[in-house]
């Protein structure tokens, strides 16, 4: 999945106003303005988008951890400079504080099935035997998931 519609996806589930938006980008330590936001929501074919960059999406999601968890004192978070569709799925896992029995409960929602082992191997280090790279479609799946648990009733 591309950066633009992962947090189009999770502006709309939370329903992030533009100015919660640059503060979840400020909370991380990102200045960007409503313009900026605005271009990276907007359609691919309208002139005045603009691709969200990896590392931006990574201060997106580490202000969202920070919201939903609060900041760590003794911790530093640093925005990646490369993000990929695990390491969205562990922010977003970490954010909600989901364990594997509620990002199954989530995936189910959406009508997408897997098991506890299989989704235990998007979160293991690249080098272990087992990892598994998270496919755009089990990502899609998860978020559309989020929507339907947080916006419900706009989907009847």
């Amino acid at each position: 999945m591309n950066n633009n519609d992962v947090l189009k996806r999770l502006r709309y589930t939370f329903n992030f106003s533009d100015q919660q938006m640059i503060s979840l980008f400020e909370e991380a330590g990102k200045t960007v303005n409503r313009s900026e936001v605005s271009n990276w929501l907007k359609p691919e074919k309208d002139e005045e988008f603009k691709m969200l960059y990896d590392k931006d999406l990574a201060y997106f999601l580490n202000g969202f951890i920070m919201l939903k968890r609060g900041k760590d004192p003794n911790r530093e978070m640093k925005a990646e400079s490369k993000m990929n569709n695990n390491l969205v799925l562990r922010k977003l896992k970490i954010a909600l504080n989901y364990k594997d029995t509620d990002m199954l409960e989530v995936l189910d929602l959406a009508d997408f099935r897997m098991g506890k082992g299989e989704l235990n191997n998007f979160f293991r280090a690249p080098s272990h035997p087992k990892f598994m790279k998270c496919k755009d479609q089990i990502l899609r799946n998860f978020l559309m998931g989020l929507q339907l648990k947080h916006r419900p009733k706009e989907q009847n």
